[in-house]
């Protein structure tokens, strides 16, 4: 790619020049003799390749950009052909599909012309690549053989010396590349994730310095590529590995000088591992969120040191505001939601910040309910009603105090949502062919479009508006900000029914007030999930007053006030299922049998065999859903503190970080200072006892360089242990009677 003159006898005296001054006391003739071979055969190697390489990329260049679609086919074909010829261990090692295999063929041909035009950025490629085959286990064996048959078919359908030549040695240097990849990033660790063997993994992560222990389970770096073996273990679904290292992260290890502990290590390089373990892996969280807890085996006055280290899950590295809560609430995983340690850490930033926030927040909204409230179910009804200018002028305040305030908040909150949601495409589907922006998922986003539109109706059709030009006219009731004209009159019935539904939802809407006690939220919850159960019964009833309406409309019947068309049918038999049905109005009908047996057949249906299978859904449901009631409750305090933070300006959440003190060191014992970035709380001893020390301590060299020594009382033996100690002990018995055999031989 130099385009000036390159003089090698230059650089070799200047690299000789160097390499004296770097060792002038050990430096003699036998080092600048070895020095001068070795260049001298570099300089004719670099020699005999300048100019090569753009010749070759031309070459290279003409033969893909000829290869026809048949002439690709081939290349596939007879690359994989050859391949397994040369090494037959290759076929059961590429297991894929023949596709699979033919787009690697593809990606590998894009990689030799790509060495040509851009190396610096394919050998970064390269290793990425080479890192991942170390989690593939991948032999560095079959590089050789897959080179060698894809070079000899590409010989075969080329009779230009430039582009085999070149295809030769762009794939030669790739393969030497990912070969050298794989050699530096195969640690014991990746063995023994690609095992998926836990027992392979203690032992692998034994041998590592106690200082860089964690670093061996969570970065293998080769040039400027890195990879996580714990990232992988998860990917690849070696989840007992996985298991097995988030459980050695989160040990407190600890001697007479240091304590280590891998939960820093962890959540710096990977930030989002709760968003990872949620989406691939929610059954480690478990295992993660209980290696962020600490509990004393000592009890004092009949309580316990517990420390929570919470500060990872709060803060992210600028210390903003964490999004694990907002990945934990996205799972919707009730059970997880109530672990102790998201209980803790949520509701801390509830009690401290977030619970003062959302409580003026909804203030305005406690406000304009009153307000609509007086406006439109109270003034109304005061000594003289509508007749007085005083109530006029106060209810035509605080309609245009719900019409500017409330409903102008609602709109643009709605706007707002709409508009993001539109800009990233944000929809989801509620049929399969109707579509809705995913904000309105939510309840409470629901209800307040559905308010909105309310509140729209209502200004639409406001009697107050519509009357303005003609509030002195010749009618009872005028005057100022009168209702009464005709045209107010014609549309006060939809305006007073719009206002009822608009009534109702500002009291639905307030419910989400139910999360400061995690009891009523509970309560609210479980009626809104049975809620369905209800639906089903009163679709199965709308049904049968269906079926039956139509079929008591076709007889001919002197109670023709009860059962005279369907319309009128549907109303009667709705009145009996609801025991709205005067008993008195039976004998209109007695004397008709059929009618008679037709409406006990309903009566026996609905009353009794829908109502009673509404009980057992009812009973089911609430079963069901008991058990985690306190969960959902949970998620929904866990999403309204998610929004609440959004408002919550960096100040103030620097000073409440500030006040929680995380970069203080916590006690574990008294006079025995620990770790820091956490908060120490006392339970009761009753609570969660254990007996056990949760900090593993080690005697002995206290040097970040010494592996720990093996821990006695550590990890249990897995199975494949049980199954090895016993296999030598049967060994060693039927060794000792085969010798106790021969001895009685002898």
């Amino acid at each position: 790619k130099y385009k000036g003159t390159i003089n090698l006898a230059e650089f070799k005296a200047v690299m000789l020049a160097s390499l004296r001054s770097l060792v002038p006391k050990d430096w003699g003739t036998d080092h600048e003799v070895a020095w001068s071979w070795l260049w001298e055969n570099v300089e004719r190697m670099l020699k005999d390749l300048m100019g090569k390489p753009q010749v070759q990329e031309r070459g290279l260049e003409r033969f893909i950009l000829g290869l026809t679609d048949d002439s690709v086919n081939y290349l596939r074909r007879e690359l994989y052909k050859r391949f397994f010829a040369l090494a037959p261990a290759g076929q059961d090692f590429f297991k894929q599909s023949t596709t699979r295999l033919y787009w690697i063929a593809d990606r590998v041909v894009e990689l030799t012309i790509e060495m040509y035009r851009d190396p610096k950025k394919m050998v970064n490629v390269l290793s990425a690549i080479g890192l991942r085959h170390v989690g593939y286990g991948v032999l560095t064996e079959f590089f050789a053989p897959y080179v060698t048959g894809a070079v000899e078919v590409v010989r075969s359908m080329t009779t230009d010396s430039a582009a085999e030549e070149g295809f030769k040695w762009s794939l030669s240097l790739i393969g030497r590349i990912l070969v050298r990849t794989i050699n530096e990033g195969s640690t014991i660790v990746m063995k023994a994730v690609n095992n998926n063997s836990e027992r392979t993994l203690r032992r692998a992560v034994a041998a590592a310095p106690r200082g860089r222990r964690a670093l061996w389970m969570l970065n293998i770096t080769v040039g400027t590529q890195s990879i996580s073996p714990l990232y992988w273990a998860i990917e690849s679904g070696s989840l007992n590995t996985s298991n097995a290292m988030i459980k050695d992260l989160l040990v407190i290890r600890a001697d007479r000088d240091n304590y280590y502990y891998g939960c820093d290590d962890l959540f710096d390089r990977h930030p989002d591992i709760i968003q990872r373990l949620c989406a691939d892996a929610p059954a480690l969280l478990t295992t993660l969120l209980n290696g962020l807890i600490w509990r004393s085996r000592n009890t004092s006055n009949g309580s316990r040191r517990v420390n929570y280290y919470v500060k990872h899950l709060m803060q992210d590295k600028e210390g903003a505001f964490n999004q694990a809560l907002e990945w934990l609430v996205q799972s919707k995983d009730p059970k997880i939601i109530c672990h102790p340690v998201v209980t803790f850490f949520s509701d801390l930033i509830w009690t401290r910040l977030a619970n003062w926030f959302f409580l003026l927040g909804r203030l305005y909204f406690l406000f304009t309910l009153c307000v609509f409230i007086c406006s439109q179910a109270v003034l109304q009804h005061v000594a003289g009603g509508e007749k007085s200018g005083a109530i006029r002028i106060a209810i035509f305040t605080g309609r245009v105090i719900i019409y500017v305030g409330s409903m102008g908040q609602l709109l643009q909150k709605q706007g707002k949502r709409l508009l993001a949601d539109c800009r990233e495409k944000n929809f989801v589907k509620v049929a399969s062919f109707v579509k809705i922006p995913a904000y309105l998922t939510s309840f409470q986003d629901a209800g307040s479009l559905a308010l909105l539109l309310c509140l729209l109706i209502m200004m639409a059709q406001e009697p107050i508006f519509h009357c303005i030009a003609d509030m002195d006219g010749d009618f009872e009731g005028a005057g100022l900000f009168t209702q009464m004209c005709d045209a107010g009159r014609s549309r006060k019935r939809a305006y007073k029914t719009v206002s009822m539904f608009a009534m109702a939802l500002y009291w639905v809407l307030l419910t989400d007030l139910t999360i400061f006690s995690m009891h009523i939220s509970a309560y609210v919850l479980v009626i809104g999930r049975v809620l369905s159960e209800v639906a089903l019964f009163l679709l199965a009833l709308t049904f049968l007053i269906g079926t039956f309406a139509s079929a008591l409309s076709v007889l001919d019947s002197q109670s023709a006030d009860l059962f005279d068309g369907v319309p009128r049918s549907a109303l009667s038999l709705y009145e009996i299922a609801l025991g709205m049905f005067d008993s008195a109005r039976y004998w209109q009908f007695v004397d008709n049998g059929v009618m008679t047996t037709t409406v006990s057949v309903f009566v026996i249906v609905t009353l009794i065999f829908l109502m009673q299978l509404l009980i057992a859904q009812l009973n089911e449901a609430y079963r069901t859903i008991f058990a985690d009631m306190v969960g959902y409750a949970r998620l929904n305090r866990g999403d309204v503190i998610v929004s609440t933070m959004e408002g919550v300006s960096d100040k103030r959440w620097a000073r409440f970080l500030a006040g929680l003190k995380f970069e203080e060191k916590l006690e574990f014992n008294e006079g025995d200072i620990g770790l820091s970035g956490g908060i120490q709380v006392l339970e009761p001893a009753n609570a969660n006892p254990t007996t056990v020390d949760a900090i593993v301590r080690f005697g002995g060299s206290t040097s970040p360089a010494m592996q720990w020594p093996e821990d006695p009382n550590g990890q249990p033996d897995d199975e494949d242990d049980k199954y090895e100690k016993l296999e030598k002990q049967l060994n060693r018995i039927n060794k000792k009677l085969d010798d106790v055999g021969n001895g009685g031989k002898s």
